[in-house]
Parts: C-alpha cells; sequence; structure tokens
C-alpha cells in the first residue's frame, strides 16, 4: 500500500484557488504537509497508517501576541475519535494544536464528553466522520455539538468528511421507507450546530435537507494531482462511471483530466434474486480505464465494472473514489487483480487490515484544512475548485 501527501503552497490548495487579500498576515500560520522525507528532521515525528510512514510537517513559528489576539486566536479545532489522524494533519495545515476534550464511554455503552478549554466566542470546528460505526460517531458528534453549544461557542461547525446515512436521500421502493439523511441533517442541526462542512456527499440534494448552511467540498482535486504525477498519456485514459447514477461525477471528473472521453457501465436487474446484465457504454479498448465513483463500500460495483472493462479490452484499470468504507468482503474483490491501483483518500480512516498493495491512500488535510480558514476568516471556498 503507498501513501501519498500532496505539498501545497502556503496560500493556496495544491495549484487550486487564489488567496484572498483580505486574510493579511494571519494566513501565514498554516502549515504544510510534506511527504515522508522531504525537509529538516523529516520523519522524526511522522504519523503512521498500521506502521507504515504517512507525513511530516514543516514547523511553524509560534505566533506573536498580536497574531494571537487576531481573528486566528479565535479559532478551535476539536477531534472525534472518528478519525484523529486526519484531524491532526488538518491542525497542523493551520499551524494549531488541536483542542482538547475528554470523550469516555460508560459501561453501559453511553458517551461522556467534556472540553478540556474554554470555546467562549471562538468559531469551532469539530472533525468527525460518521464513517462505522456510524451510529457510534453520529452520536458522539451530536454530544460533542451540544457541550461547544453550552460552552457558549460562538459558532459552530461539524466538519464532517463522510456524511454517513447519505444513501438513504429518497424513497427507493414505493413507500414506507425512512430518509435518514434528512433525519441525520435534522439532528446536527437540532444539537446546536451553525454550519456543516461535508466531502463528496453521494448526492447533491443531501444539502437541501440542511437547514443550516453547508460547505460542500470535493476530493477531486486531490485524486487529479496525484493522477497528473503518473505516467500516463493522456490520450490513453478513458474516465468510466461504475453505474448510470455517476454519470455527472465521472462526465465532471473527465473534462478536468485533459477532457477525457466518457464511458458508462449501464447495470440492469432483470428481477429479484437474479444475477445484474452489465452493458457497457463507450470504447475502452487498449485504454487505460479511470473508473470514479464517489465511495467503495463492498467493492461489488467496482469490481463488476472492472471484470467488464477488461472483458471489453481496456488495458488497465484505476479505480478512484472519496471515501474508502471497504466493509467485507471489499478487500478481496480490490486485491484480486482486477486493478492496477485502487486511490482512495482518507477522510475514513485505513485500517491496517485493510490494506492492500494496490492501495494508495491520499490525504485530503491540506483541503479541509484550506477550507476551515476560508469559513473561518470569511472568504470564498467555491474559488478553491476553480
Amino acid at each position: 500500500m503507498a501513501f501519498f501527501v500532496k505539498i501545497s503552497a502556503p496560500c493556496s490548495l495544491a495549484g487550486h484557488g487564489t488567496t484572498s487579500s483580505s486574510s493579511g498576515s494571519s494566513r501565514s500560520k498554516r502549515g504544510l504537509l510534506l511527504p515522508v522525507g522531504a525537509g529538516a528532521g523529516a520523519g522524526a515525528g511522522a504519523g503512521a497508517y498500521g506502521g507504515r510512514q504517512y507525513s511530516d510537517v514543516v514547523p511553524v513559528p509560534a505566533l506573536s501576541q498580536a497574531q494571537a489576539s487576531s481573528s486566528g486566536g479565535r479559532l478551535r479545532i476539536f477531534s472525534g475519535t472518528a478519525n484523529p489522524r486526519l484531524a491532526q494533519e488538518v491542525a497542523c495545515y493551520l499551524g494549531m494544536e488541536l483542542g482538547r476534550v475528554k470523550i469516555k464511554r460508560f459501561a453501559d455503552g453511553e458517551l461522556y464528553v467534556q472540553l478540556q478549554e474554554s470555546v467562549r466566542g471562538c468559531d469551532v470546528f469539530l472533525v468527525q466522520p460518521t464513517c462505522p460505526p456510524a451510529n457510534e460517531n453520529l452520536m458522539e458528534l451530536l454530544i460533542m455539538i451540544d457541550a461547544c453549544r453550552r460552552a457558549s461557542a460562538k459558532t459552530i461547525t461539524a466538519v464532517v468528511p463522510y456524511f454517513g446515512y447519505a444513501r438513504a436521500d429518497r424513497k427507493m421502493r414505493g413507500g414506507r421507507e425512512s430518509i435518514a439523511a434528512k433525519l441525520v441533517a435534522n439532528l446536527i442541526t437540532e444539537a446546536g450546530a451553525h454550519r456543516v462542512l461535508a466531502c463528496d456527499l453521494h448526492s447533491g440534494q443531501s444539502i437541501g435537507y440542511f437547514d443550516i448552511p453547508v460547505d460542500h467540498v470535493y476530493g477531486q482535486p486531490v485524486i487529479l494531482d496525484y493522477l497528473a504525477s503518473k505516467t500516463i498519456c493522456p490520450d490513453e485514459v478513458v474516465v468510466v462511471s461504475p453505474d448510470v447514477g455517476g454519470v455527472a461525477r465521472a462526465r465532471a471528473f473527465a473534462k478536468k483530466l485533459s477532457d477525457a472521453p466518457l464511458a458508462i457501465v449501464d447495470k440492469r436487474r432483470q428481477g429479484h434474486n437474479q444475477s445484474e446484465v452489465v452493458h457497457l457504454i463507450g470504447d475502452v479498448r487498449g485504454k487505460v480505464a479511470v473508473m470514479v465513483d464517489d465511495m467503495i463500500d463492498t467493492a461489488g460495483t467496482v469490481s463488476q465494472g472492472a471484470e467488464l472493462l477488461h472483458r471489453e479490452g481496456a488495458r488497465a484499470v484505476y479505480a478512484c473514489s472519496t471515501h474508502a468504507v471497504l466493509s467485507p468482503p471489499a478487500v478481496d474483490r480490490l486485491s484480486s487483480g482486477l486493478f492496477q491501483e485502487v486511490i482512495v483518500t482518507n477522510t475514513v480512516p485505513v485500517l491496517h487490515h485493510r490494506t492492500f498493495p494496490q492501495l494508495t491512500v491520499l490525504s485530503v488535510a491540506n483541503l479541509l484544512g484550506e477550507t476551515i480558514w476560508r469559513v473561518h476568516d470569511d472568504c470564498s471556498v467555491s474559488s478553491i475548485f476553480q
């Protein structure tokens, strides 16, 4: 398994977006994530996933008294227990320390949250994806929001890199079903959050389920930067949507990938308990197929699509996804030899027992850190992706 952390310039996100002049010198507090081996003392404090070196951080000078009293001094970042590694990287990008918080579980499974520092009058950002175990992590997020609200935080932003229950966004089989995505949105709002920062929601309409502002960011720039570093001729690439529902996502990805051609895997279920008939729309013969999806859960969709692409003559198949949920039997399917490489991000923590040689994990810490700063500093977020 490989790990890759893109170097970002201090005032931009890997070449995407521009820096607002209204930010002033306070933006100099942000740190940089570097690959292992870069910079002085690299590896000395590097983190690890499954024992593998992951990243190092450029040292950030201590804040002056004037900087500490500026707007940056009113920014606080706290992490839940779902993905503390990502939260730490975000804090490092911003040149900050994570806020101190005590989270414990009682013998009966109930959660207890206590902030260990003052947040009165502060802009608080809580980094907590609702990844598996979804119910446990969601409840932890709600209690953290409530703790911040009762501690008189000025604003509370729920940073949810992976939004669980996003797939339950409509009634699928005619009725008597819950729309859990709307329910979770209501819970986050009623708990006291003023804003949500989410990454690659399963469907765009989920934004409308919230009665508070939602900043929806995309993991595409991180994956595109990585693909640009590979020695693949642009004329040999075709972007593939693994199902009809992901065509818009794949089309946007193909446009930014040198306007690559597009192919679509069309799945049709003939009936209950009957195997699916799969068709391919487009030409992939002799091409490098890049399958794009928002998440990989059990990997059934992308694996079935990869088998079809190989039958249709694809030279190699890459799978790109923002969220690596990797529920069983995903690892077995992804490591079966169908894929040249499986490229994901760390919105969901990738545990050691879920790693395999073809897996590459990219960090979205710079993306989230830049977005957090712009929200705090009242700057444009959409310009990051222009």
